[in-house]
């Protein structure tokens, strides 16, 4: 009990990875130099699962053995015969200490350290004496030690199930193998630091929260008081809490300034703010910009810890060429081997046409293509205008067909038909009008989603695109085709010379080019700056309340 005291104490001071590192277990020798006795003695190769314990901490183990615990974790235990993972007959491992500490700083990595217990098992290393106590804590600190492994490397919600728009089903280490991975690693230090994802991306996000939840601690952000629009050149004695607030958020340029007129390095580090958010870059501080400077420390930490926990889902190597769009940032951008080639702006469905989240692989281009319009337009959109005019869908290019034939759409009565009985398809030919606009990038799959061109180019100077109806729609496209199809032709404007032709015209890419659709709203750049975006799909509240009852159910 004095050394759970002085844990507590150092955990208050320390926090509980600073308390782990001022104490060491102490196991009663008596019990476990039962487990000196070899309990693999069976010839070599024969099945260790068969032989049974031999070792009174062994069929402690056995018979403690909870029905809830994982079966591949239950597996392992038969498999050394029920010898005790953590301890042996010289005392508790360092292994144990190691999985322990981790788990008391879980927290470090937007996790939460009472999911997991670790004050709970060190107060086991103290008032275990018998083998049954014994027996307990070896298995209980197995179960937990999976949990947070769990947690820290696939994260702590299976994303398809909270959301169905999230696409997304991260591999979760196997109990089994997983354990025996651990007992062969030669240092089990690395091991640990293995578990998380291994991008810098997630590194970056890491070390940036733990950074923010100290200028939470020193006392958050200044707030800017309300007033008129603050445009360059104004006067106003706001300016003096503005220049804090930049300067709070890692904006330099703004220590340059002095005075009380909004102008030079003050407008320019605004203008970086407003980069940062997803903001119109214009330097006006108008009630979206003073909005998004007022927003709490403790907001921008928890936005920070959803995406730590997005990036759990998402693979550490997301391929040697692929594109990344972030549905949040409306941004698309192209790696290859490491390095982004190409980036541009899209526009993404609207709230009520999500785009999904989920990757797969380009499978082909197609220049100058028809627009198959999808059912639910077909019946809700264009039907109404087709049943009041027949010929309503010509100036646009639409024509209708019928079990694969065309016909003619004034030989239609289309009052007599709905959403519920529509037999026909609708196609618009190729051409500048198409809604397709003049290329499309296609990974088929089953959301109908795809990259494509798009006649209405007004849409991309705004700085919040969320307008389609779920397909994701490229500014500059022909300049995206020349550099994922740079291996089929890397003649300058090949491909614009085809859509100039107007025939329709199918290429494949010759190297894969995967695509990921993602959804995250903070992020950490190469440089150093931090990105906040807006939850235009409300994906965040979701995530959040899915977490909140994962630390609540202790799952």
């Amino acid at each position: 009990m004095v050394l759970m005291r002085s844990v507590r104490r150092l955990s208050a001071r320390f926090g509980l990875a600073g308390a782990f590192a001022f104490f060491v277990f102490t196991t009663p020798a008596a019990v476990l130099a039962q487990t000196a006795a070899s309990q693999t003695d069976a010839p070599p190769g024969a099945d260790l699962a068969a032989t049974e314990p031999q070792t009174p901490i062994a069929i402690a183990i056995q018979n403690a053995m909870p029905a809830d615990l994982p079966t591949g974790l239950q597996q392992y235990y038969e498999h050394r015969v029920f010898a005790p993972v953590w301890f042996d007959q010289t005392g508790v491992k360092e292994d144990a200490h190691l999985a322990i500490a981790a788990m008391a700083g879980a927290n470090e990595h937007a996790l939460n350290p009472n999911n997991y217990g670790p004050l709970e098992l060190a107060q086991q290393t103290e008032t275990a004496k018998t083998p049954e106590e014994w027996a307990r804590f070896d298995l209980e600190l197995s179960r937990q030690f999976l949990r947070y492994a769990t947690h820290l490397s696939s994260g702590r919600v299976q994303p398809n199930k909270i959301n169905k728009a999230l696409n997304l089903f991260p591999d979760r280490p196997e109990p089994k193998s997983f354990f025996e991975n651990a007992e062969q690693a030669v240092d089990f230090s690395a091991f640990l630091d293995s578990l998380p994802p291994q991008s810098d991306n997630y590194a970056r996000l890491k070390r940036r929260l733990a950074q923010y939840r100290e200028k939470a601690e020193a006392g958050g952000f200044t707030s800017v008081p309300d007033g008129d629009v603050l445009k360059p050149g104004m006067t106003d004695a706001r300016i003096p809490f503005l220049r804090e607030r930049l300067i709070e958020e890692d904006i330099q340029i703004a220590s340059n300034h002095s005075g009380d007129i909004y102008d030079g390095d003050l407008v320019e580090a605004v203008k970086t703010f407003q980069d940062h958010h997803g903001l119109a870059t214009d330097g006006v501080i108008g009630k979206n910009t003073l909005a998004r400077l007022n927003v709490p420390i403790q907001d921008k930490l928890i936005q920070m810890e959803l995406n730590m926990e997005r990036r759990r889902w998402m693979r550490d190597d997301l391929g040697d060429f692929y594109v990344f769009v972030n549905l949040a940032d409306q941004n698309l951008k192209v790696v290859r081997d490491g390095k982004t080639v190409h980036t541009t702006r899209v526009v993404v469905g609207k709230p009520y046409h999500a785009t999904p989240v989920f990757s797969d692989q380009l499978e082909y281009v197609e220049i100058n293509p028809f627009w198959n319009v999808p059912y639910s337009i077909a019946t809700k959109e264009y039907l109404p205008k087709l049943k009041q005019n027949p010929s309503a869908l010509s100036s646009k290019k639409i024509r209708v067909f019928q079990d694969g034939s065309e016909i003619a759409p004034t030989r239609v009565a289309w009052n007599s038909y709905s959403g519920g009985n529509f037999p026909f398809r609708l196609r618009q030919d190729p051409g500048d009008g198409n809604a397709l606009g003049r290329i499309k990038f296609m990974f088929p799959n089953e959301f109908n989603i795809y990259i494509h061109d798009t006649p209405s180019k007004s849409l991309f100077s705004r700085a919040e695109r969320a307008y389609s109806h779920g397909c994701i729609r490229a500014s500059n496209p022909f300049a995206l085709a020349d550099i994922l199809l740079a291996d089929n032709n890397s003649t300058a404007g090949h491909w614009e010379q085809i859509r100039d032709s107007g025939k329709r015209t199918v290429i494949k890419p010759r190297v894969p080019v995967e695509v990921h659709l993602t959804y995250l709203t903070a992020w950490m750049n190469k440089d150093g700056s931090t990105h906040f975006r807006k939850d235009i799909y409300d994906r965040d509240d979701v995530l959040l309340k899915a977490l909140r009852r994962a630390m609540t159910d202790n799952l």
